[in-house]
C-alpha cells in the first residue's frame, strides 16, 4: 500500500474540513477526488503533502508515518502536488521553473537540467524551454506546474483541478499526459471537475461532501450513485418508478 490515511480530520477553530477520511492508495493506479465546491478535496490534499497539520488520524506514505512532517521533508519522500492557481516564476525561463523542482533532490545543475527536461517532455512543453514563464498561455502554464512537480520526481503525485479553464482539445490532451504520467510508474490522486474526464482516467473515484467521504468505488459505480447525485446537485434523485 503506497498511501494509507486513517481517520484524517482537519479543523479549522469550530470548522470541520476534514471529518475521518480513510483511504488506501495502492501503488500505479490512479484515484479520482470529486465533490462539490467546498467538501474538502484541496484541503485533504494540503494535509497529505503537509502543507497544513492534521488536527487528529494519522497518513502513511510508503511505510513511513507522515502526520507530523513538514511539507518538504514529505517531497523529498516522494510526493508531489500542483495547485489551483497556477503561479510560476514569471520572468524565468520554462526550463528554468522546472529544475526549481529538479533540487528538491538534486544539488548539480547540469543533472537538474537533465530532469527537468524529462518533465518537461512528459507534459509536452520541451519545445517551449527557453519561453520566458509569463508568456505562456493558461494552458501551457498548466502543463509547467505539473513539470514542476514531476521534477521533484515523486512516487505520488497530486493534481488540482490541472483541467479547469482549458479547452476541448486541451483537456483531451491533459488527460492523455496523464495517463502517460502514470504509465511512467507514478501513481495519481486527481481532484477535477470535469467529469468525463476524471471518469475516464481513474481506476476508482473517492467522493467528499461536507469534508466526509460518501462513497468510494469504480467511475460506473459512483457515476449511477444517488447519494453522489444528490450532493453535486442538491436534489433527491426521484425512484425509477415514481
Amino acid at each position: 500500500m503506497l498511501l494509507k490515511i486513517d481517520s484524517v480530520t482537519k479543523k479549522f477553530g469550530g470548522l470541520t474540513a476534514v471529518s475521518e477520511v480513510s483511504l488506501e492508495i495502492e501503488e500505479g493506479t490512479v484515484i479520482g477526488l470529486i465533490g462539490p465546491n467546498g467538501s474538502g478535496k484541496t484541503t485533504l490534499f494540503n494535509c497529505i503533502n503537509g502543507t497544513l497539520p492534521i488536527t487528529s488520524g494519522k497518513i502513511v506514505f510508503n511505510g513511513t508515518d507522515i502526520s507530523k512532517m513538514k511539507s518538504h521533508q514529505i517531497a523529498k519522500l516522494g510526493i508531489a502536488r500542483s495547485y489551483q492557481i497556477v503561479q510560476p516564476f514569471g520572468n524565468m525561463t520554462t526550463l528554468q521553473n522546472a529544475m526549481v523542482g529538479a533540487f528538491c533532490r538534486l544539488n548539480d545543475y547540469e543533472q537538474a537540467q537533465c530532469v527537468a527536461m524529462e518533465a518537461l517532455s512528459l507534459v509536452n512543453l520541451s519545445h517551449k524551454k527557453d519561453f520566458v514563464a509569463k508568456h505562456l498561455n493558461l494552458g501551457e502554464r498548466k502543463k509547467l506546474e505539473i513539470a514542476k512537480a514531476l521534477s521533484t520526481q515523486p512516487k505520488l503525485l497530486l493534481l488540482d483541478e490541472v483541467m479547469a479553464g482549458l479547452t476541448t482539445s486541451e483537456v483531451f490532451e491533459m488527460v492523455k499526459i496523464v495517463q502517460s504520467i502514470n504509465e511512467s510508474g507514478i501513481t495519481l490522486i486527481i481532484i477535477e471537475h470535469i467529469m468525463e474526464a476524471i471518469m475516464s482516467i481513474s481506476k476508482r473515484i473517492v467522493v467528499l461532501n461536507f469534508g466526509k467521504k460518501i462513497m468510494e468505488g469504480t467511475p460506473i459505480e459512483v457515476s449511477s450513485s444517488e447519494e453522489v447525485i444528490e450532493a453535486y446537485f442538491g436534489v433527491e434523485v426521484e425512484a425509477e418508478n415514481a
